[in-house]
C-alpha cells in the first residue's frame, strides 16, 4: 500500500467541522483514483476559512472513462455481480470527494452519486415503487430500482423525461392518495457515512419535497386533476426521518434541490414550499440547511418566499442562467443568511470569465456581508464533461478556452480565495490570456456565414404548397399502404460495428475495407427490413457515433473531444460537440451512404440528418453570441444537405428534432421567442424542396402538449414522436379537439427498455390513435431509434409491430 496523508478542515464554528484523516490508496487502484493529494497544514486554513468558502452543487457520475456506464451494462447483462457494481460505485464516489477536498474546497456533495437517476433515488427513499413492481416492503434493492427505471420482462418502466431544459432524463414518480410512503432507501445517509469514514464531511443533497411532487405525475388510475402537492404531509414524515438520522450521523449542512422555484409557480405552489418547510423546522433545528435552485431566475414572488423560509440557513442560485436574480438579492436579501452564488458555469464548458465573476462575488458581499458569501457552482456538474486533462489530443489553443468538470472545481476555489484576498495571480493571469486568446481568434468568425444567416431575416422559410397537398403528391409517388410501418433511424450498434469504426479512425484498416464493412452491415439492415415487410426503410446508420457529433466533424467551427461524456440517462452517456466559431458545410455528409443504401432497394429509403435545433441544444455553444444566430447558421447547413439528398435521389427525408422541447426556456415569458427561431430553423432546412419529397421530423422524450401548435407550425409531411412511455400522453392533446393534417407517428413500443412487447398489445396501443387520428394520416413506428437494443430484441420487437400493423389494416378493410 502507499500512504497518502490527507489533512482536512472544513468550516468551524457555525459552518461545521471536518475530521483529519490520514487515507492509503493501493497502487493497483483504478486509474481514475489515482491521483496525487497534497498535504495541507492546519494554519493553512485558520482564520480566513469563513471567507473562503466554496462549494459543488453537484458533480458527474459516470466517472472520467465511463467506469459507471461500463459496470451497469455489465450487471445487467448478468455477466458480473452486484457486489462488484458496487465496489466500481464506491471507488468512484470516493475519487469524487477525495478530489474536490484535495481542491480546496469545504462544501463537497453527497449522494448527488445515483446508479441511475436522483429523482428515482427519492422515489425509492420514499418507498413509492408502482404496485406493478411487486415491492413488499423492505429496503429497496438493485432488483425494483432498475425495474422501475429499465422495466423488466413482464411489466414497462415509469415514465421518462426531460430534467427541466437539459438533456438529462429523470424517472417520473407516480403518486397518488392510495400510495403508502416509508423510508426505504438510507442511500442519502449511507453515502454520508461513506464519505465521513473517509474523514471527509459533505452536505448530503436530497431532492426537495416540493420539487419533488411537482416533478410527480398522477399514476395510472388517478384522476389527471389529483392535486399532486396534496401529499405533502404524506411525504413529510420520510424527509424527517431521514433528516434525523443525518444528523444523528454528524451532519452539520444538508442540501434541499428546489429547482422548481425557478419555474413560473402560483399562489398555492409557493405555500407549499412556506408548509413544507415549516413542518420540517423542527427536525431541521441543529442542523445548517440549504436550498439550492438552478438553470432560470428565481421570480420576485417565489425569491421573496424562498427566502422567508423557516429554519433555512442559505440560499443557492444559478446567476450565469439567472442574472436578473442579481436584481433581487440587490434588493434585499435576509440577515445572516449564506448567499451560495452560482458564478461558475455547471452546463457549459467555457473558462469562467474569473475577473467578471470575482467582481459580482465582491458587489454580492458588499449586500450579504463579508463571510456570507459562499462561492458556488450554477448547478450540477452533472451536465458538463468530467476532465480535461483526459483529453491530450484536443486543439491546444481551443483547449485554453475550456474548464470541464475538474478545472471548475478548480475555478470556484480560484474564486473563493481571491474573495478572501488569497488571489492566485498565475491563475488569473493565465485565464486572462485565454478569454484574450478566443477574443482575437480567426477561426472564430467566418464573414460569409454570418452575411448568410444575416440575409435570412425577412422570410419565413415556408414550402410553396400546403401539407395536404404535398401529401397527396407524395403519396402517388410513394404508394404506402395506410398504417405505413418505419423506424425512427439507428439500428443495433454492436460490438463489431464499433471496433470497425475505431479502428478505421485509428488508422488501422484502410479507407476501402472500411467502407466495404459499413456497406455489409447497411445491406444486412435493409435485408432485415425487407424480411420484416416495414414500408419505409432505414440505412441504419452504423457509419455514425452520435446523431450530432457526427454531422458536427463534418461541419465547420466544431471541436470534439475523446472523453468528453455526458450522462442523458442510466448508463446512457453523450459526448456533445463543442460549437467555437461560425458554422458552414464544406461537403456533403451522408449523400455517399443513402444512395448507396437506396441502391440496395426498391422500397424507399429515409435519408437521415439531424435538425438545427438539436444540434445546437445537444451541444456546448458558444457563448459569445445569441443562441439563435449558431442555429440559423446550422440550418443553412442543414439545407445543403437537405437539397443534395433529393438531387441524389432520396424521396423521403427524416430531420430530427429530438431536442426541440428541451430547449423550451423555463419561464412561459420566453416562450414565444424561442419558439419562434426554433421552428423557423428547422423550416429553413427544407423549405426547397419539392412536393413530392417527403420530409419527416422525429422527437424525442418531452411533454409536446403544451407546444403542439409550434410542431404544426414546422409544416412536417410527417413527425413521429415518443408516446408509449408516457401512457399515450400525446394523445390527449388530439381528444381535445387539436387538429392535425400532416402525417403522425406515435411511438407504438418503447424501445429503451428490453421488454418486447406483443403483437396484441401494440394493436390496443394504435387502435387508440385510431380513436382520435386518420388512418391515412396515421404512421406505425418505435418510440425512438434502436441502437442501444441487442438485435435479439429488434426483431422480435418489429416483427410484432409490423404483424400489428397489418391486423389493423385488415380490420380497417373490413369496416369499410
Amino acid at each position: 500500500m502507499s500512504k497518502v496523508s490527507h489533512h482536512l478542515l472544513a468550516p468551524f464554528t457555525s459552518l461545521g467541522v471536518i475530521s483529519v484523516a490520514s487515507l492509503s490508496f493501493s497502487t493497483k487502484a483504478p486509474s481514475f483514483l489515482r491521483f496525487s493529494i497534497s498535504v495541507r497544514a492546519f494554519s493553512s486554513f485558520s482564520s480566513s476559512f469563513r471567507a473562503m468558502a466554496s462549494h459543488i452543487v453537484g458533480y458527474p457520475r459516470m466517472g472520467p472513462k465511463r467506469e459507471l456506464k461500463f459496470a451497469l451494462e455489465s450487471f445487467w447483462d448478468g455477466k458480473s455481480s452486484a457486489e462488484e457494481l458496487q465496489k466500481v460505485a464506491t471507488d468512484l464516489r470516493s475519487s469524487i470527494w477525495m478530489q474536490m477536498a484535495d481542491a480546496g474546497i469545504k462544501f463537497i456533495p453527497s449522494n448527488t452519486f445515483s446508479y441511475y437517476d436522483q429523482v428515482l433515488d427519492t422515489t425509492a427513499m420514499l418507498g413509492a415503487v408502482p404496485p406493478r413492481y411487486g415491492w413488499n416492503g423492505g429496503e429497496i434493492g438493485f432488483d425494483v430500482y432498475f425495474s422501475m427505471a429499465r422495466g423488466n420482462a413482464s411489466v414497462p418502466a415509469m415514465e421518462m423525461t426531460k430534467w427541466f431544459d437539459t438533456n438529462y432524463h429523470y424517472i417520473v414518480p407516480e403518486l397518488g392518495p392510495d400510495v403508502k410512503y416509508s423510508y426505504a432507501s438510507h442511500k442519502a445517509v449511507d453515502e454520508y457515512k461513506e464519505a465521513k469514514a473517509l474523514g471527509i464531511e459533505t452536505v448530503p443533497v436530497i431532492v426537495g419535497p416540493v420539487s419533488y411532487l411537482l416533478l410527480s405525475k398522477p399514476a395510472k388510475g388517478v384522476e389527471k386533476s389529483f392535486s399532486l402537492l396534496s401529499l405533502i404531509d404524506k411525504i413529510l414524515p420520510v424527509y424527517k426521518e431521514v433528516v434525523a438520522e443525518l444528523k444523528a450521523a454528524g451532519a452539520r449542512w444538508i442540501q434541499f434541490d428546489e429547482p422548481k422555484l425557478v419555474m413560473d409557480l402560483d399562489a398555492h405552489e409557493l405555500q407549499a414550499f412556506t408548509h413544507a418547510y415549516s413542518e420540517l423546522e423542527a427536525t431541521l433545528s441543529g442542523v445548517h440547511v440549504l436550498i439550492e435552485t438552478y438553470f432560470a431566475d428565481v421570480p420576485a414572488e417565489a425569491y421573496k418566499t424562498l427566502t422567508s423560509l423557516k429554519g433555512v440557513s442559505g440560499f443557492g442560485f444559478d446567476l450565469i442562467r439567472g442574472t436578473k436574480t442579481l436584481d433581487l438579492i440587490k434588493g434585499g436579501f435576509p440577515s445572516g443568511k449564506f448567499l451560495f452564488a452560482g458564478v461558475v458555469d455547471g452546463r457549459n464548458i467555457w473558462a469562467n470569465d474569473l475577473a467578471t465573476s470575482l467582481d459580482t462575488l465582491c458587489t454580492l458581499e458588499a449586500i450579504v456581508g463579508k463571510d456570507n458569501v459562499v462561492v458556488s457552482t450554477s448547478c450540477s456538474l452533472l451536465h458538463t464533461a468530467v476532465d480535461l486533462s483526459n483529453e491530450p489530443k484536443l486543439d491546444k489553443e481551443i483547449k485554453s478556452w475550456l474548464a470541464f468538470a475538474a478545472q471548475k472545481v478548480l475555478e470556484v476555489n480560484a474564486l473563493a480565495k481571491a474573495l478572501a484576498g488569497h488571489r492566485d495571480e498565475a491563475f488569473f493571469s493565465s485565464n486572462a490570456l485565454a478569454h484574450a486568446s478566443r477574443k482575437s481568434s480567426p477561426r472564430v468568425i467566418n464573414e460569409a456565414v454570418q452575411a448568410a444567416a444575416a440575409a435570412l431575416k425577412g422570410s419565413d422559410h415556408r414550402r410553396k404548397t400546403n401539407v395536404s397537398a404535398r401529401l397527396d403528391a407524395q403519396q402517388k409517388r410513394l404508394n404506402l399502404p395506410i398504417l405505413s410501418t418505419t423506424t425512427i433511424g439507428s439500428f443495433p450498434q454492436t460490438q463489431d460495428l464499433r471496433r470497425v469504426r475505431r479502428e478505421y479512425k485509428a488508422k488501422k484498416i484502410s479507407e476501402y475495407d472500411y467502407v466495404n464493412s459499413i456497406k455489409e452491415e447497411i445491406n444486412k439492415v435493409v435485408k432485415i427490413q425487407e424480411e420484416l415487410d416495414i414500408d419505409v426503410l432505414v440505412h441504419g446508420e452504423p457509419e455514425r457515433n452520435d446523431m450530432v457529433e457526427y454531422f458536427g466533424e463534418q461541419l465547420s467551427g466544431f471541436a470534439f473531444t475523446a472523453n468528453g461524456w455526458v450522462q442523458s440517462y442510466g448508463s446512457r452517456c453523450v459526448k456533445p460537440p463543442i460549437i467555437y466559431g461560425d458554422v458552414s458545410r464544406p461537403k456533403a455528409m451522408t449523400v455517399f451512404w443513402s444512395s448507396m443504401a437506396q441502391s440496395m432497394t426498391t422500397r424507399p429509403m429515409k435519408g437521415m440528418l439531424t435538425g438545427p435545433v438539436t444540434i445546437l441544444n445537444w451541444s456546448f455553444v458558444r457563448n459569445d453570441q445569441p443562441r439563435h444566430e449558431t442555429c440559423y447558421q446550422i440550418a443553412l447547413a442543414i439545407k445543403d444537405e437537405v437539397e443534395d439528398l433529393e438531387k441524389a435521389g432520396i424521396t423521403v427525408i427524416q430531420i430530427d428534432e429530438a431536442a426541440l422541447r428541451e430547449g423550451l426556456p423555463l419561464r412561459k415569458s420566453e416562450h414565444a421567442f424561442y419558439l419562434d427561431w426554433a421552428v423557423h430553423s428547422f423550416r429553413i432546412t427544407n423549405c426547397g424542396v419539392q412536393d413530392t419529397t417527403q420530409i419527416h421530423t422525429h422527437m424525442c422524450y418531452s411533454n409536446f402538449n403544451d407546444i403542439i401548435h409550434s410542431i404544426i407550425n414546422m409544416d412536417a409531411d410527417v413527425i413521429t414522436i415518443e408516446n408509449s412511455r408516457s401512457d399515450e400522453k400525446l394523445l390527449s392533446v388530439f381528444r381535445e379537439g387539436v387538429k392535425y393534417g400532416a402525417g403522425i407517428g406515435p411511438g407504438v413500443y418503447d424501445i429503451h427498455s428490453p421488454r418486447i412487447p406483443s403483437t396484441e398489445e401494440i394493436a390496443d396501443r394504435i387502435k387508440k390513435m385510431l380513436a382520435v387520428l386518420e388512418s391515412h394520416i396515421l404512421w406505425v413506428n418505435p418510440d425512438c431509434g434502436l441502437k442501444t437494443r441487442k438485435y435479439s430484441e429488434v426483431k422480435p420487437a418489429l416483427s410484432n409491430m409490423v404483424a400489428a400493423a397489418k391486423l389493423l389494416r385488415t380490420e380497417l378493410g373490413s369496416d369499410k
